[in-house]
């Protein structure tokens, strides 16, 4: 078993995670500088999606071995490493924009490459949490954290906007490589508590049976399976939003870079006011009413985009913070009732799998997005993609068995047992 969480390891998980606050933003300002730079070079919708789909696509193949490596090795050398790598290969995309030779097919290379490393950062940095922080306290903890991010990608595109209009993009690259050093020194001296994966010294177990290991925990959580196919339907009816916003900004709306920043902050600002609810709320009644709740009101955040007339930003501004708002609500009870309920021995590759099964439709979604714009328009393909996530919402939750689970009276910590 883990050493259990106390005081000494929440302590150190603060300042592991401060660390890690620095690493966001510099991975924020690069996403934001370098789409960006694809939609003022291009200008197409398709080009957008392309780059998107790029992204998701390492993400999706490998987040679930990810997943099994986190709870096989070194937490603390994995995310060094990636870590490393992901600052290595930015100065690398920098020396091609300072001689001028930074085409597109070079750039997207570069995001597909980011998102290698993204694909073991994430599941690693979720699965440590449980690890340090004590379960009581688990549930605040991922309310201050959706806090502490909103107000870091609150200020990114921000930072990111700000530094493209007084430096060029070779300059504002640095920006990564710079929050890299600094996340480097809690992670150089925090301890991070290693995972026993209960295999004896002389067995060998293959990642795809570690794999299997983490569906059959998800299997003994009532709903949570549910739960995901669901998020895999509306995570690919909202990367649209996410793929075509700067041009939907830049070129629909006849914005700049500013408003496309402000927008920003106003959706991160949204994140961070509800981040403050599940901060300082201790339990829900109802988690799965509540959840099903946010998401048909997200999907009229998101149907407020559509229905914006051109250049009216203040319509635009009102889904952002309706958007922002709901999301680290709904995320939040998510996490905490995983993270309550699954072993930490078995904690990287759940999270892999719940990270691979919420985005396996996200790929779809981002290369057909810029296809389906240019033919029906951004504002058109925003509204149907609302109004779907809104009747598939209420149909899971009115026609499946979901809204009768209570997770608290319901799961009651023996989860290690029934697999065992």
């Amino acid at each position: 078993m883990a050493e259990l969480a106390d005081q000494h390891t929440f302590r150190s998980y603060l300042f592991f995670w401060t660390g890690q606050l620095f690493s966001l933003l510099g991975s924020l300002v690069i996403f934001f500088v370098i789409f960006v730079w694809i939609t003022i070079v291009t200008g197409s919708e398709t080009m957008l999606a392309l780059g998107n789909f790029i992204y998701m696509i390492p993400m999706l193949i490998l987040t679930p071995f990810a997943g099994v490596i986190s709870d096989r090795y070194n937490r603390k050398y994995i995310i060094l490493i990636v870590d490393s790598l992901q600052a290595y290969f930015t100065l690398l995309l920098t020396i091609f924009f300072i001689f001028n030779a930074a085409h597109v097919w070079i750039v997207l290379i570069f995001i597909a490459i980011r998102s290698v490393f993204q694909s073991f950062h994430s599941p690693v940095v979720s699965a440590i949490m449980p690890s340090m922080v004590p379960k009581d306290k688990l549930g605040r903890i991922n309310g201050i954290n959706y806090f502490f991010t909103g107000l870091i990608q609150l200020i990114g595109p921000v930072v990111g906007a700000t530094f493209l209009f007084f430096f060029p993009i070779q300059i504002v690259l640095w920006v990564d490589v710079i929050t890299f050093l600094i996340s480097l020194i809690p992670l150089l001296l925090v301890k991070i508590p290693r995972v026993n994966n209960k295999l004896d010294s002389n067995e060998k177990s293959s990642f795809f049976i570690e794999m299997k290991e983490g569906f059959t925990v998800l299997r003994t959580i009532p709903g949570l399976l549910k739960i995901m196919g669901a998020a895999m339907l509306l995570n690919m009816l909202i990367q649209p939003l996410i793929v075509l916003m700067p041009i939907f900004i830049l070129e629909f709306h006849r914005g700049d870079i500013f408003i496309l920043a402000i927008l920003e902050m106003i959706l991160q600002g949204g994140m961070i006011i509800g981040a403050v609810i599940p901060s300082i709320k201790k339990k829900w009644k109802n988690s799965i009413r509540t959840m099903f709740i946010g998401i048909l009101v997200l999907n009229i955040g998101y149907l407020m985009y559509a229905i914006a007339p051109i250049g009216y930003y203040p319509i635009i501004g009102s889904g952002a913070f309706v958007l922002g708002f709901i999301l680290p609500i709904v995320n939040t009870i998510l996490l905490t009732v995983v993270q309550k309920t699954v072993p930490q021995d078995k904690m990287g590759r759940v999270f892999s799998i719940l990270n691979t099964l919420s985005m396996i439709a996200s790929p779809i979604g981002a290369i057909v997005s810029g296809p389906l714009s240019e033919i029906f328009g951004i504002s058109w393909v925003y509204f149907y993609c609302a109004i779907l996530g809104i009747v598939i919402s209420l149909s899971i939750y009115m026609f499946t068995n979901l809204r009768h689970i209570d997770y608290d009276k319901e799961i009651n910590g023996n989860i290690e047992n029934k697999i065992e």
